[in-house]
């Protein structure tokens, strides 16, 4: 009889347990998902979800950056396969390579516009004080 009660007890915990770790592993857009259905649907759902993403620090937490984590932890898990395991570690390297290549290139072009900009304020500005200086000397 206590074991029927238990886990009538249990049941609604283990439910909230479970789209709690669904909506984790979603991520963070997931929750404010969740928390905008509420409000569009019934306020107070979406007031307690507000409630309960700042009570247990979801709001503010890195969870996304945390899942991406655990999933690169995956990606290197060998699979026992060593041809396999070579052709990923070639692969992976590559693309590493070449995505640290394309952010080398990102910076040089941001540096290179950031470079014209400040160019192009200069001779504004050394024009400005030409065309300022001119009519005093007429003068």
């Amino acid at each position: 009889m206590t074991h029927a009660l238990n886990t009538s007890t249990t049941q609604p915990i283990n439910w909230l347990n479970r789209a709690e770790a669904w909506l984790d592993s979603k991520g963070k857009g997931a929750w404010i998902a969740a928390m905008v259905l509420g409000f569009i649907f019934f306020w107070p759902v979406g007031l307690a979800f507000l409630a309960y993403m700042i009570w247990s620090k979801r709001m503010f937490s890195k969870s996304c950056r945390t899942s991406r984590r655990t999933q690169a932890g995956v990606v290197f898990k060998p699979s026992g396969n060593s041809a396999f395991d070579a052709y990923k570690s070639d692969m992976l390297q590559r693309l590493q390579d070449e995505q640290q290549q394309f952010e080398d290139f990102l910076e040089r072009l941001r540096a290179a516009k950031d470079k014209s900009e400040f160019d192009q304020f200069m001779d504004e500005r050394t024009r400005a004080h030409k065309s300022d200086d001119a009519p005093r000397d007429e003068a």
